[in-house]
């Protein structure tokens, strides 16, 4: 039987201690691949759980405030985070000792690290073409293409280049506040100078950012291409507006030569719509600039007649306002004539006329005169005739007659009717003529009637006027109308 073998205990006596554990071995460019996830997939392959968490939240901290903001300073400190966990990664696992199975750790951090880095490199890629496409649609002027092609931009690429797609952002930006441009120049072609203001206010102030120049020249084009407006007066609000506008030396001093072209027909346009409406002060007003502005226009020709057309329909309703109004027993016009530059001269033949009889005692020669000689109005006549009070003129014929009541004879004085007379030349107001003239007529009739009162009875008055006829009348007026 074999004897059972014993441990010889070692020199010194005592029992000998079991060896250590080795410590944890790690690869260092395994955790540093982790690490430039920025996911704190390095922490997690050293176990350091605790590190993992506080880098993932502050890379999301870092990645909110980039995108929030858009600056280029949190660009780069997500740059600088990014080299700091990878750095630190690499320092934590060269502390490790022994073997380890580097390729498949190498490969689980790379596999998650890689499409990190490849999704944001073509992300911010694709951001670079899209910021192309939009600097290319604004350097055109094209504010739809800029929309169509910011549109494309999603959180991807706002994370992978936040600043370069901010710059997009702020395009369209200024896009939309020409958008409100174009409306509030689409309400000033009514004629409305507060939102002609609001439009070159908002066009200037896109115009004050960089690169923004083509844009704000198509949407100034757009509002210059729609002139003239409708109204021909509106049009000369919105034309005058732009002529008075104080120049600030950028594209939006050629809204001034637009004006120059387009101003002088709507002037022309504005003061037609204005006579035919009766305003014929306002309407030469419009006449009258463009002469002033423009008197090398091809309208100004146009324009010269119309003043004169304008000035004579306001004379001819200030001289029938004078014909038809006064309180006295003859219009005013016979004591303030007015001229009327429409109005025929005198001429030969017959100058029709605008006859005005005392009415306070029923005078009524002028219904003996020819209608050829009378004028129906102001606009047809070529002279104003005002008849003051009969008088007596020359005396005619002297008769006896025998009142058949007393018996007593009177000697009756027959006169002609004398009656002042004022005419006027209604082309120039001008006094032509300030006379009396003489209608004869019958004297001394076989019976003559008169008033006695009470039981006395006098006789006839010693003075009595011819008995005219329609000739007597006419032949009395004649001179003054027929030449």
């Amino acid at each position: 039987m074999t004897d059972p073998t014993h441990a010889v205990p070692a020199a010194g006596g005592g029992v000998p201690e079991a060896p250590p554990p080795a410590a944890r071995a790690h690869d260092p460019l395994a955790v540093a691949l982790g690490n430039a996830s920025l996911l704190g997939v390095g922490y997690l392959m050293l176990r350091r759980r605790g590190l993992a968490m506080t880098a993932a939240v502050i890379t999301a901290v870092l990645v909110v405030q980039l995108v929030s903001t858009s600056r280029v300073s949190y660009e780069v400190a997500v740059v600088l985070w990014w080299v700091a966990v990878t750095a630190h990664g690499w320092f934590l696992a060269r502390g490790g000792t022994g073997r380890v199975a580097v390729r498949s750790r190498r490969l689980v951090a790379l596999g998650i690290t890689l499409p990190v880095l490849l999704a944001v490199g073509l992300l911010r890629f694709d951001a670079s073409k899209i910021e192309r496409s939009v600097t290319e649609a604004r350097e055109s002027g094209d504010c739809a293409r800029v929309l169509d092609a910011q549109d494309r931009v999603w959180f991807g690429h706002r994370i992978a280049d936040a600043p370069l797609t901010a710059r997009g952002d702020e395009t369209v930006r200024a896009c939309d506040r020409l958008e409100t441009a174009r409306t509030e120049l689409a309400t000033a072609l009514s004629g409305d100078t507060d939102a002609l203001d609001e439009g070159f206010g908002t066009l200037a102030s896109v115009l004050a950012g960089p690169g923004n120049e083509k844009t704000v020249a198509a949407t100034l084009n757009g509002f210059l291409g729609t002139l003239p407006a409708k109204d021909p007066c509106d049009t000369v609000t919105v034309t005058d507006w732009l002529r008075d506008r104080k120049r600030s030396h950028d594209v939006l001093d050629r809204s001034a030569d637009a004006a120059e072209r387009t101003a002088p027909a709507a002037l022309v346009g504005c003061a037609e719509d204005l006579m035919a409406d009766g305003s014929w002060e306002e309407a030469r007003t419009h006449y009258e600039q463009l002469l002033a502005r423009y008197p090398g226009d091809g309208l100004a020709a146009k324009s010269r007649k119309g003043v004169r057309k304008a000035t004579q329909s306001i004379e001819l309703a200030n001289v029938r306002s004078l014909l038809a109004g006064g309180t006295d027993s003859q219009p005013e016009y016979c004591s303030n004539p007015a001229k009327y530059s429409g109005a025929k001269p005198i001429g030969k033949g017959t100058n029709r006329a605008l006859f005005y009889a005392n009415d306070e005692y029923g005078d009524d020669y002028p219904d003996k005169l020819p209608g050829s000689w009378k004028a129906d109005d102001p606009a047809d006549a070529v002279l104003v005739v005002c008849m003051g009070e009969d008088t007596s003129g020359s005396s005619v014929e002297t008769c006896p007659y025998q009142s058949r009541t007393s018996g007593a004879t009177t000697y009756v004085t027959f006169h002609k009717i004398a009656i002042p007379v004022k005419v006027y030349e209604l082309r120039t107001g001008k006094l032509v003529a300030n006379r009396k003239i003489q209608i004869n007529g019958t004297s001394c009739p076989a019976l003559i009637s008169y008033f006695t009162y009470g039981d006395s009875d006098p006789g006839p008055p010693s003075t009595r006027y011819v008995e005219e006829s329609k000739s007597d009348v006419q032949a009395a007026f004649g001179p003054l109308v027929v030449r």
